[in-house]
């Protein structure tokens, strides 16, 4: 008798195991943190402006708060999207945020002198913002297709030049934007391809004309360009009225010391540098915390890069992995350009620092991103 029960058990069909899947909670505890220290940086370095203009300490704040809901809103939702979804759909996203790039020059609205952003229903948005996550989804569809013929130079060169409509348009508007969305597209295909020589030709070729540029700066060319203007401004701030920012920048770094005046006690952010909530924010958070506190927001910066690495790595096909290194060279060029800006390494291009500055498309498009990565990320085996 137990010996007919024993074999009946080991006639039972198996259950089939279940397939678990992978959610990175450390990327997911990254971007809160980086979220909500931006939230309180925005604060300390708006509410003085806030006041002056609208009477409201945190109308910057507000606003912004409101952004990072919806944006927070967007990732979760995003990444519980099919992935293939994106794949399906990046030919027409990306013709989508050309169509709207092209619309800023005609019925753009114009803040603080520059007209980068389009009007819809009260709200402002800015374009180049999409076009960068359109970019990122666009050129890994087409590159995950083509890994191989990335071997010829004429091959790489024609998949380049299906970026140029995207990267001429909003270089019109937004030369700063024009050259992250070159970056993106550059990082991804050197990923991509089994040859380098390509790439450092490039790099070489860019490298000269840079020199050149500042070279004919240096000496007076070109004088009306305000271009050439700002490299000019870039390489003598103390002798051009323009590079008032880039200084009062530099004060407030320097005046922080190693620890910083403590949270709330810039005094750079009242009135001295303009905008301190924008491209600036970087250099209130050295003055109120320091050499230690700027040191500590590259090392989040760090951390989220690593951890994007990662999924990269994992990642169970070759398009969520290039997604994955669209969205890291995104964020570490966009990094790196305004912590230069503000450091006067480079000209000054008027680039926000992600997740941290003001400004609601920007959080609510880095944020889709993650959840883009997030996608990802859950379709690794545990």
């Amino acid at each position: 008798m137990d010996q007919t029960i024993e074999e009946g058990r080991r006639e039972k069909p198996k259950k089939k195991e279940k397939r678990l899947l992978y959610f990175d909670f450390s990327l997911l505890v990254i971007i809160l943190t980086l979220v909500g220290f931006g939230l309180v940086m925005l604060y300390s370095s708006s509410s003085y402006s806030g006041q002056e203009k609208f009477g409201d300490a945190a109308y910057f704040l507000k606003k912004q708060m409101m952004s990072a809901g919806i944006g927070f809103a967007a990732m979760i939702l995003i990444a519980l999207i099919p992935p293939r979804f994106w794949e399906k759909v990046s030919l027409p996203f990306y013709v989508f945020s050309i169509l709207l790039c092209a619309l800023v020059p005609f019925i753009g609205v114009e803040i603080n002198y520059s007209k980068r952003w389009l009007k819809i229903g009260g709200q402002t948005f800015q374009p180049s913002e999409i076009a960068k996550v359109a970019t990122i989804v666009f050129f890994a569809a087409v590159l995950c297709r083509i890994p191989k013929a990335l071997n010829s130079l004429k091959k790489t060169l024609m998949v380049f030049l299906m970026a140029l409509p995207v990267i001429g348009i909003v270089a019109i508007s937004n030369l700063s934007t024009a050259i992250i969305l070159a970056g993106i597209v550059f990082v991804m295909l050197f990923v991509t391809s089994p040859k380098y020589w390509h790439y450092l030709l490039a790099l070489a070729i860019l490298c000269l004309g840079m020199l050149l540029v500042v070279y004919l700066a240096s000496k007076g060319g070109d004088a009306g360009s305000y271009r050439f203007e700002r490299v000019q401004v870039w390489l003598d701030p103390e002798n051009h009225e323009k590079g008032y920012q880039t200084l009062q920048g530099l004060y407030a770094i320097g005046s922080g010391g190693f620890f910083g005046k403590g949270l709330g006690e810039s005094i750079q952010k009242t009135g001295f540098v303009p905008e301190a909530q924008n491209d600036m924010i970087f250099s209130i958070i050295c003055e109120e915390l320091g050499l230690f506190g700027g040191i500590a927001v590259i090392c989040m910066f760090l951390l989220l890069l690593w951890r994007l690495m990662i999924i990269t790595q994992n990642a169970p096909d070759l398009f969520g992995s290039l997604l994955c290194v669209g969205v890291m060279g995104h964020i570490a060029i966009q990094v790196i350009m305004n912590i230069a800006v503000v450091t006067n390494l480079i000209p000054n291009t008027g680039i926000t620092l992600p997740f941290i500055s003001f400004g609601g498309s920007a959080l609510v498009m880095q944020m889709a991103e993650i959840g883009v990565v997030m996608n990802v990320a859950r379709r690794i085996k545990a």
